[in-house]
């Protein structure tokens, strides 16, 4: 029998798809081609999951649509994705996760993340209930609970401008006390690419967007 979790005794949970050309970052399409948005996306992914593998964390966990490739580093345990709308398949992934201990979540979308910023989550989770990292684009990019609910992420809408908002505000009416870290630029398009890799230029990213070139929308 395990004890209670102590403070700042957390899992690290990662929502991604396989990086399959055509299904991954359509966004940065035509700009790159769908290989390249793929190659891109993986890149993010590799990125993300090295900082999670390199944050304290008692358990970290992968809930991946698709199949898991040579991307993958050792110390993940994989479950698949369930539900329809991304509301659903994160109430899902947490649910799937929880193992009694908190949880934060991360997707791949957020190649620039650092251990340190994954630290800070962890350890705030045990002074508060949740921990809210917010995006540029009005999403977030982090969502961590002391105690996972789906009635905290079902009915949230999600891929618009005020998702985190709409979000937050889920979590204060639940009379949860919140951390908050800092925003984040989301890779969604181009634009995003190029900042995150000047942002972050250490990076397989920041790497994979120089071999690449910068790219623009066509006209």
């Amino acid at each position: 029998m395990t004890g209670a979790p102590g403070p700042g005794d957390a899992d690290l949970l990662v929502i991604a798809k396989q990086p399959v050309p055509g299904r991954v970052k359509t966004r940065l399409t035509p700009a790159y081609t769908p290989a390249e948005a793929a190659a891109l996306a993986e890149a993010s992914l590799r990125d993300t999951l090295a900082a999670v593998a390199a944050a304290p964390a008692r358990r970290r966990v992968l809930a991946l649509a698709g199949d898991p490739g040579p991307w993958l580093p050792d110390g993940f345990t994989v479950i698949a994705q369930r539900g329809g709308g991304l509301d659903e398949r994160l109430a899902h992934a947490f649910a799937d996760a929880y193992a009694g201990r908190p949880l934060v979540l991360i997707g791949m979308d957020t190649p620039q993340v650092t251990p340190a910023l994954l630290d800070r989550a962890r350890r705030a989770l045990g002074r508060r209930d949740a921990v809210f990292g917010p995006a540029r684009d009005g999403g977030f990019w982090l969502l961590g609970l002391r105690r996972p609910a789906a009635a905290l992420l079902r009915g949230v809408p999600m891929s618009r401008p005020d998702t985190g908002a709409v979000q937050l505000a889920r979590l204060r009416a639940a009379g949860l006390r919140i951390a908050t870290l800092p925003e984040l630029t989301d890779v969604d398009t181009p634009a995003d690419a190029a900042a995150v890799a000047a942002a972050a230029p250490g990076g397989l990213f920041a790497a994979a967007v120089r071999a690449l070139g910068h790219r623009t929308v066509p006209a």
